[in-house]
């Protein structure tokens, strides 16, 4: 089931790459840019991060702090950050429980064919923990971007 804008954001709890448990409470009294992607190390899983990471500043100065969620274990999260040179927090999800509250692991096209797997999407969550944003099937090359133009209409 995908959530629609409007909606209040579900209650989880899963860990990040520190191995530290994050919240939707942690999430509550700040802007909030929840995105979530296949797999790290992949190509586009890395430029969306590298990308997100080169506009962080920008991100950071308006009050938006972004978040990221794959399936991947806290190793390949803390493995990925020190590689990539990462500068935004990565949540671990590997059994599905998030990506299944926000509909973000169902049927998709890839090279043709139908397949189940993470659809790349994004969320942008206001103070008060409601949707403002809910983007799904997004293109990771210049994604970064277009969420921050978003942002700056909403702060």
């Amino acid at each position: 089931m995908r959530l629609e804008k409007g909606a209040k954001i579900p209650s989880f709890e899963i860990k990040n790459s520190k191995d530290v448990k994050i919240s939707d409470k942690d999430i509550l009294g700040k802007w909030t840019v929840l995105y979530f992607y296949p797999k790290d190390n992949t190509p586009g899983c890395t430029v969306e991060a590298k990308d997100f990471t080169c506009l962080l500043n920008e991100f950071s100065d308006l009050g938006v702090q972004i978040i990221g969620v794959s399936k991947d274990s806290i190793k390949s999260h803390s493995n990925f950050i020190s590689k990539q040179d990462l500068k935004i927090e990565l949540l671990s999800d590997p059994d599905m429980i998030v990506h299944n509250l926000f509909g973000t692991w169902g049927e998709k096209m890839m090279y043709g064919k139908k397949k189940m797997g993470v659809i790349r999407s994004t969320f942008i969550i206001n103070p008060d923990g409601e949707l403002v944003e809910c983007l799904y099937n997004v293109r990771a090359k210049g994604h970064a971007e277009r969420i921050l133009k978003i942002i700056k209409k909403l702060v």
